[in-house]
């Protein structure tokens, strides 16, 4: 049985945004242009911005500094290794940054696999709403960011942790 795919683009400060989620409503992917790995719209796929309506919303408040935490039903796929590292991304609070490291002894990963945790990461199909943007290098350097780095600098000055772009 194949599941019907909802997908919407909204505009944002970083470029449009390609939303998709499930016929329950529950967002399965946020991605941006020339993503690595990002999502790309698919034959079959439904053009439908009802799904989207409390996503968009919350995605507007967040640029315009209003809005800290996001509170939306989602949904992201992957190993059970990915998704212990997903969850642990929603546990970084607004404003704040953690490293690979620190995300490795969250999930019980050992120092080995800090480049496991990294490849988790930039796997994550739910940017901007699951904060992979807020892990940087343990040096503090801003390094990789599947959506970009300049994207990643513009989303952490907007949360004040660096200053613009």
């Amino acid at each position: 049985m194949t599941t019907t795919t909802y997908w919407t683009e909204i505009d944002s400060p970083v470029g449009r945004l390609l939303l998709t989620a499930d016929p329950s409503g529950t967002l399965t992917s946020l991605s941006v242009p020339g993503q690595k790995g990002g999502r790309t719209v698919q034959d079959g796929w439904r053009a439908d911005t009802g799904p989207f309506r409390e996503a968009a919303g919350q995605l507007a408040a967040y640029f315009a500094g209003e809005l800290k935490e996001f509170r939306l039903p989602m949904r992201a796929e992957g190993t059970a290794f990915r998704e212990r590292v997903w969850d642990a991304l929603d546990s970084v609070p607004y404003g704040e940054t953690t490293t690979y490291g620190e995300i490795a002894a969250r999930v019980g990963a050992s120092r080995a696999a800090v480049r496991a945790v990294g490849g988790a990461i930039g796997a994550n199909p739910l940017l901007i709403v699951r904060p992979c943007h807020r892990v940087i290098g343990a040096s503090g350097s801003l390094t990789g960011y599947a959506g970009g780095l300049a994207r990643k600098t513009a989303l952490l000055a907007l949360e004040g942790v660096v200053s613009g772009a």
